[in-house]
């Protein structure tokens, strides 16, 4: 039996919006080398680390108590140890852990900078640091709220805007340069970046919440947001989001992934 690729093995468990997403971020990991022992902070339900990733995983870090009930019920083998705690005091020795992933997390953390930083102290010198976030073009790229715009309805535009990056619960939607004096603060060199989700891949993932909503009724009814779930179910949903899943990495993206290391300790 042929192994489903990362689009069907998310589109599976998830609404086609998040798992179109989280398979253009799974396939990025499988050319990143990770040393142990590695620390997955904002882990959640194991979910993204039980599809990405072909070994356990040594520690996976969430604050949260359900999504962790969940990782610890439904996928006990994807991390050797769940810990429940703050990313701002980590219950971990300093210089520990060979590497680090956090896959759409930050960007949902109000106060970043002792998050970073304890990070850094647990990880060895030299160790690699990976993550995800929303850019600087996220909020641009929303269709609703530029067509607001182009009819000279610009408050209501920006008030598009604040609503959906509060659904989505975003506190930072930041320029590589930001982002490269934060991490530097916390004692972190950027190696790489890269924009990812074109303004179409976007604006699907915009209208997926709102097209999606016969998938929130089965999860509420099954707890599964597929009624039946089978690839043969994905067939219209595959023909609508694989073509995004398969774009070439765009010049401007909603998106930036990084990888980077750390080069010292914390300053200011």
């Amino acid at each position: 039996m042929t192994t489903p690729d990362l689009l069907t093995r998310n589109l599976l468990d998830l609404p086609a919006f998040r798992g179109l997403l989280r398979a253009v971020e799974a396939r990025f990991y499988q050319d990143i080398e990770l040393p142990g022992p590695v620390i997955d902070l904002g882990s959640g339900d194991a979910h993204f680390a039980e599809v990405t990733f072909s070994r356990p995983l040594d520690v996976g870090v969430d604050p949260w108590t359900p999504p962790l009930r969940e990782a610890r019920r439904l996928r006990p083998q994807v991390y050797r140890g769940i810990v429940q705690g703050s990313g701002a005091a980590l219950p971990f020795p300093s210089d520990h852990f060979g590497s680090a992933l956090s896959n759409s997390v930050l960007e949902h953390i109000p106060d970043l900078d002792p998050v970073l930083a304890d990070l850094n102290r647990v990880l060895k010198p030299g160790a690699r640091f990976v993550f995800c976030t929303p850019s600087e073009y996220f909020l641009d790229f929303l269709s609703i709220s530029s067509g607001l715009d182009r009819v000279g309805l610009r408050p209501l535009g920006d008030a598009y805007r604040g609503f959906f990056n509060t659904i989505s619960r975003h506190h930072h939607c930041d320029s590589p340069v930001v982002w490269r004096e934060r991490l530097a603060r916390a004692g972190f060199a950027i190696d790489r970046y890269w924009y990812y989700f074109s303004i179409n891949a976007l604006r699907a993932l915009e209208w997926g919440h709102y097209l999606g909503l016969p998938s929130v009724v089965a999860h509420a009814l099954t707890g599964r947001w597929l009624f039946w779930r089978d690839p043969a179910n994905l067939v219209l949903t595959d023909r609508l989001v694989r073509r995004f899943y398969d774009e070439p990495l765009p010049e401007r993206g909603a998106y930036l992934f990084f990888i980077t290391h750390k080069v010292g300790d914390p300053t200011g």
